[in-house]
C-alpha cells in the first residue's frame, strides 16, 4: 500500500482492485474476471448481485434506513421468528457484526447466572486455536497471543483449553465456569472439524454440570455446511448461537440466538445496539432466508460439497510436494500446504481464483454457495495451471 495512503496500516491488499460483482466472479476495471472463493470469507454466501438481495435493499432504501431500537423495526420480529423456527432458539438480539454477537453470547451467559443467584459464574472455557472475533473480549476468548499482543490486559474470565483435550476440559469446570464456547469447525484455526459425538459430547456435559453451551457459527451458519447450520449434523443444540457472516449476503449484520431460559437473564435496558437490526439489515437479512429456504437450495450446497472435495482431493494427488491434505466440511473447505500457503494463494490469485489464508498453513475455500458444478470445473482447471506453473518453478529452484 502506498506510504501516503490515509488507512490504518491493518491490511496488505494485493493491487487488484475490484469495481463489479456478478454471481461467483469479481471484475476489474479492465474487466478481467475473478473466481471469488473466499465470498468475502463466508459473508457473499448469495454470491455478488444477487438480484433478489439487489431489489429488496433498493425498495427499502427508498423507505427507511434507520430507527433507534426504542421504536418498533420493520422485519426485526420477522426475522427472528424465521431463525427461531429454523434452530432450537426462541429469543434474538439483533447485531452489526459476529464480534457484537459474541459479546452478546458472552453477556448472555454470565447475565444467566448471575440472574440465578450465582454472580461468580463468569468464565467462559474455550479452545486452542479458536477465533471468535476483534474485539477485546473476542481476542481473549480466542486466547491467540497474535491477536491479543500489545492491547493491554487480556479482559478476564476465559479459560483456554488445548483443542480435543476432553479430560482437561472436565478438569476446567469449576464454581466459577458459566458456559463452554466452541466453533462446530475451526475456521481461521486452519479448518479444523470437532466431530459429531464431540460435540453431542459437549452438550452432555454442559446439562451435568449446570452450564452453558454457546456455539459460534458465524462462519458455519447460514448453510455453509450444507445444513442451515453446522450443528444440525450432530444433533447437539446449543443454549445460545452467535451467527453473522452470510446472514446479510454481504450487508452487516450479526444475532445473537437463545433459549428462552438462557435468554431469561437479557431483562430490559440490559444490553443494546444503535446501529443493529435496523430495518436494511433485517429487509436483507430476511431476503437472505428467502433464498436459503427454499427447496433445493441446501441440497445444492451438499452436491457442490462434494465435487469441490473431489477435486481438491485430486489436486492433492497431483502434486504432493506440494500439498497435504483436504479438510472441512460443505464449502468450508481447506488443503493443507507444504511451502508457505502465502504464495501458493498468490500464485492462485494469478490464474483468477482467489482464496484465502488460515492458520496451521492452510488454504481456505468458501466459494458462494450458488457456485454451480461447471465454475468449480474452471475453477479445478485454473487451480491446476498454476500449481503446475508453481510446481515448476520450485522444481527448477532446487
Amino acid at each position: 500500500m502506498s506510504s501516503n495512503s490515509h488507512l490504518y496500516a491493518t491490511y496488505a491488499p494485493p493491487e487488484q482492485e475490484f469495481v463489479r460483482g456478478e454471481g461467483v466472479r469479481l471484475y476489474d476495471a479492465k474487466d478481467r474476471d475473478w473466481l471469488d472463493c473466499t465470498s468475502g470469507i463466508a459473508v457473499s454466501a448469495l454470491g455478488y448481485s444477487h438480484p433478489h438481495l439487489v431489489e429488496t435493499l433498493q425498495e427499502q432504501s427508498g423507505k427507511l434506513w434507520h430507527l433507534s431500537n426504542i421504536f418498533k423495526v420493520p422485519g426485526q420480529e420477522r426475522l427472528a421468528a424465521r431463525l427461531c423456527q429454523a434452530t432450537f432458539a426462541d429469543r434474538v438480539f439483533f447485531s452489526n457484526s459476529g464480534a457484537e454477537a459474541i459479546e452478546c453470547a458472552v453477556k448472555t451467559a454470565r447475565r444467566y447466572f448471575y440472574s440465578k443467584g450465582e454472580p461468580q459464574r463468569i468464565d467462559i472455557l474455550t479452545f486452542e486455536g479458536a477465533f471468535h472475533g476483534r474485539t477485546l473480549a473476542a481476542i481473549a476468548a480466542g486466547g491467540q497471543e497474535k491477536y491479543l499482543e500489545g492491547f493491554g490486559p487480556k479482559a478476564p474470565g476465559f479459560v483456554h483449553l488445548p483443542f480435543g483435550d476432553h479430560e482437561a476440559l472436565k478438569a476446567a469446570i469449576g464454581e466459577t465456569t458459566a458456559a463452554i464456547l466452541i466453533e462446530p469447525i475451526q475456521g481461521e484455526g486452519g479448518i479444523r472439524p470437532v466431530p459429531a459425538q464431540c460435540l453431542r459430547g459437549l452438550r452432555e456435559l454442559c446439562d451435568e454440570a449446570g452450564i452453558l453451551l454457546i456455539f459460534d457459527e458465524i462462519q458455519t451458519g447460514m448453510g455453509r455446511t450444507g445444513k442451515l447450520f453446522a450443528y444440525e449434523w450432530s444433533g447437539a443444540e446449543p443454549d445460545i448461537m452467535a451467527i453473522a457472516k452470510g446472514l446479510g449476503g454481504g450487508f452487516p449484520i450479526g444475532a445473537c440466538l437463545a433459549t428462552e431460559e438462557a435468554a431469561s437473564g437479557m431483562t430490559l435496558a440490559s444490553h443494546g445496539t444503535t446501529f443493529g437490526g435496523g430495518p436494511l439489515a433485517m429487509a436483507v437479512g430476511n431476503a437472505v432466508l428467502d433464498v436459503m429456504l427454499e427447496d433445493g437450495f441446501l441440497e445444492h450446497v451438499r452436491e457442490m460439497a462434494k465435487l469441490l472435495r473431489q477435486q481438491l482431493a485430486q489436486l492433492v494427488d497431483t502434486y504432493p510436494d506440494l500439498l497435504e491434505d483436504v479438510r472441512g466440511e460443505g464449502l468450508l473447505q481447506g488443503v493443507k500446504a507444504k511451502i508457505p500457503n502465502t504464495e501458493i494463494i498468490a500464485q492462485f490469485r494469478k490464474h483468477g481464483v482467489l482464496t484465502v489464508a488460515a492458520g496451521d498453513n492452510v488454504i481456505r475455500f468458501l466459494p458462494p454457495l450458488i457456485v454451480t458444478a461447471e465454475e468449480l470445473r474452471e475453477v479445478r482447471d485454473r487451480l491446476d495451471l498454476a500449481m503446475a506453473e508453481l510446481a515448476g518453478a520450485v522444481a527448477g529452484a532446487k
